[in-house]
């Protein structure tokens, strides 16, 4: 099987392209993230802010998805189905429509543990970042109990902030190493093929 871009459409556009709109995504989700949970806005804005900071996140997560797949594609897709759980139950919880009674950042935590194990094992990221991941996950695990992340306030925010502020700042910035990432995507393919 070729590793010809052509011949993936999903790999249409460069890995480094990829991971910065990525960045400016989280980027986005972040700021209207604290916008819509700050309580200073007014309650149009704070749910219009959820909304797009819901969308940029599903964005994200996709683009992510993309990103990891040469990674690890069965960790991957689980990640991003932890996010996507996290992302509707952001959306339905104040509709009273989530039929569990789970804290979105516990799915978000469990998105952000696996993103920063497959940033270890990937060859094109800075494996500092995964570990600030991970970092972040287990903070936002600590919502699996709410007195727990009460008591431990404001730490699982700061693991959470440093860990995914780091990891969309690279990408926006630095983006990844398109041809690390080319070869650890031709070597799934080969092992794959």
């Amino acid at each position: 099987m070729s590793t010809d871009r052509r011949a993936d459409p999903s790999a249409a556009t460069s890995p480094r392209f990829r991971a910065r709109l990525a960045g400016f995504l989280y980027l986005m989700n972040t700021v209207t993230s604290l916008v819509a949970f700050s309580g200073t806005a007014s309650p149009p804005i704070s749910a219009a802010c959820g909304w797009a900071a819901t969308a940029s996140y599903v964005g994200v997560t996709v683009l992510f998805y993309l990103l990891f797949k040469p990674v690890n594609r069965t960790v991957s897709l689980i990640a991003a189905l932890f996010s996507l759980a996290g992302c509707a139950d952001g959306v339905l919880t104040p509709l009273h429509l989530f039929p569990f009674p789970i804290h979105s950042l516990v799915f978000f935590g469990g998105y952000c543990v696996l993103i920063g194990y497959l940033i270890l094992r990937s060859t094109f990221l800075p494996r500092i970042l995964g570990l600030l991941m991970m970092l972040a996950g287990l903070g936002w695990l600590t919502f699996v109990y709410a007195p727990l992340a009460t008591s431990l306030s404001p730490y699982p925010y700061i693991m959470g902030g440093v860990g995914e502020i780091s990891l969309w700042l690279w990408m926006l910035v630095m983006g990844v190493n398109a041809g690390r990432w080319d070869e650890q995507a031709g070597a799934r393919v080969a092992v794959a093929g």
